[in-house]
């Protein structure tokens, strides 16, 4: 199962590569535009895989809370923040185990970001704390797509999964939902090749 810090981590290294590839990316702009060398190499960014496919989804009680962010570096950080704090400071301290991966339900494609976000347990929490609540998730017919990529990327998949859902003229359900099933960093703290976690987006459907 997920460790919360670790991810927290994860998400952090994921920002600040961001970071870092934006200046880079700046950085070779300014220098191209003042010579051009026939030598010069062009980074190429590597297509996502993308595996499809019919479902019924598991029903699972998934402890969320809810939040907001201008940017995506503040959707990654307050992701992390919200597994650690239910993680940690709820499950832990009373016992409850984490039943399945960690999640989240995005309810806005542009900024403002609003999201929820929860980690799945195995019964019915009898108290939560002030800003926690239960998203309840029923077995119903989905599309998921099991996603094998960097996150800035993820984009794709969702693209992927609505071309899919016309084509076989199935109407979406409810909001769609990101399980990441793969933790982004080993168990020594290094960053895992992004091609090889795996994210599933999940459409319920009718």
């Amino acid at each position: 199962m997920k460790h919360y810090a670790t991810f927290l981590l994860a998400i952090l290294f994921i920002i600040l590569s961001c970071n870092n590839n934006n200046k880079k990316q700046s950085t070779n702009t300014a220098d191209t535009a003042k010579k051009t060398a026939p030598t010069e190499k062009t980074k190429t960014v590597n297509p996502p895989t993308i595996n499809i496919l019919d479902t019924i989804s598991a029903p699972k009680i998934v402890v969320c809370m809810s939040d907001s962010s201008s940017t995506m570096e503040g959707v990654g950080l307050k992701l992390g923040k919200i597994y650690a704090k239910i993680g940690t400071d709820f499950l832990a301290k009373n016992k409850l185990a984490q039943f399945a991966p960690i999640m989240a339900w995005y309810k806005t494609n542009k900024a403002p970001y609003f999201f929820d976000a929860g980690i799945p347990v195995q019964k019915l929490p009898t108290k939560l704390p002030k800003g926690m609540f239960v998203k309840e998730i029923k077995t119903d017919s989905a599309t998921v797509a099991h996603f094998f990529g960097p996150y800035n990327l993820l984009e794709q998949g969702y693209n992927a999964i609505k071309e899919r859902l016309k084509e076989d003229k199935k109407t979406a359900e409810g909001m769609p939902y990101e399980i990441y099933v793969g933790d982004p960093i080993d168990a020594t703290g290094k960053p895992i090749d992004p091609y090889k976690v795996r994210t599933d987006i999940v459409f319920p459907w009718h």
